[in-house]
């Protein structure tokens, strides 16, 4: 990718407010598998396990929702029992605790799942003068950590109620949809953006509420039904690729559990990915209908 403004297509000359003083260009980014190659919900969630936050039990239904997510995405409906099961994790933790957790093990976490494409592309847009802003349905105290490794200084996410220093399991706004969309739209008309001149990247059908309120929509890495609205409304697609995402099987010391259950763990893995590499082999009997992204 160049090292340029020649990394996102020609923007139209700068538009002015009623004032006289030029609107500004934005670049929204989605976070998970369009900056990073993972979720960034579950890529923490061996740290909370080491440090005592999560129980052998908690960190294996992580590491199956990350497969599962990483396999075939999240549906909306998805997303929403992937944000009660997490929320639901964290309640009574405390705010500085995961904060310090996911700081010290942002760089050997998180920082290699980083696109290569993504982080010139950010360095782009920065470089053009853009208001670059981060939005994401992962919380808060996890995308803060993780814009400050991009340089980015605007995020919008999901933000969850606190009390004493602890979280309460509130959930006070969750970014996903139509909410995302609104949030852009509240973050342009404060810092006087021009929509029609900006730029959004994701790579879920989820949001195309967000991609659908810029002048410049880039569906990265898109599933199958963002990448069918992309091609139908001729919108840009980018295919990032380094890193190529992994899925680490967790190990028994990691997750303290047995080695059958590991073995249960690593099979129900790869039975996902065989069956998303074979969508049309039939579904096994007295299974009732296999249900697919």
């Amino acid at each position: 990718m160049p090292n340029s403004r020649e990394s996102f297509p020609p923007r139209p000359a700068s538009t002015s407010c009623a004032g006289g003083e030029h609107a500004r260009t934005a670049a929204f980014f989605d976070l998970d598998k369009t900056i990073i190659a993972t979720s960034s919900a579950y890529a923490f969630g061996r740290e909370f396990l080491h440090n005592g936050l999560i129980s052998p039990a908690e960190a294996l239904q992580l590491s199956l929702a990350k497969a599962s997510y990483m396999f075939s995405g999240l549906s909306s409906e998805g997303m929403d029992a992937s944000r009660d099961q997490l929320t639901t994790m964290v309640t009574g933790w405390s705010v500085e605790e995961v904060r310090s957790i996911a700081r010290d093990t942002m760089h050997h976490v998180v920082t290699p799942s980083i696109y290569a494409e993504a982080r010139e592309l950010i360095r782009a847009h920065r470089a053009a003068g853009d208001h670059v802003v981060i939005v994401s349905a992962s919380a808060t105290v996890l995308v803060d950590i993780i814009a400050e490794e991009l340089g980015v200084e605007h995020v919008i996410a999901t933000e969850l109620a606190e009390k004493d220093g602890r979280f309460t399991g509130e959930v006070l706004f969750y970014c996903k949809g139509l909410h995302k969309a609104e949030a852009l739209e509240r973050t342009a008309a404060a810092a006087n953006i021009d929509l029609n001149a900006s730029y959004a990247y994701s790579d879920s059908a989820t949001d195309i509420p967000m991609l659908e309120k810029v002048g410049h929509p880039v569906a990265v890495n898109p599933d199958k039904q963002l990448k069918r609205h992309a091609i139908s409304h001729e919108w840009d697609i980018r295919s990032f690729k380094d890193p190529v995402p992994l899925l680490p099987a967790p190990t028994a010391k990691e997750i303290g559990i047995g080695a059958s259950v590991l073995a249960g763990t690593v099979a129900a893995i790869g039975a996902g990915l065989w069956l998303a590499q074979h969508p049309d082999r039939p579904s096994f009997p007295k299974r009732g209908p296999r249900h697919t992204s």
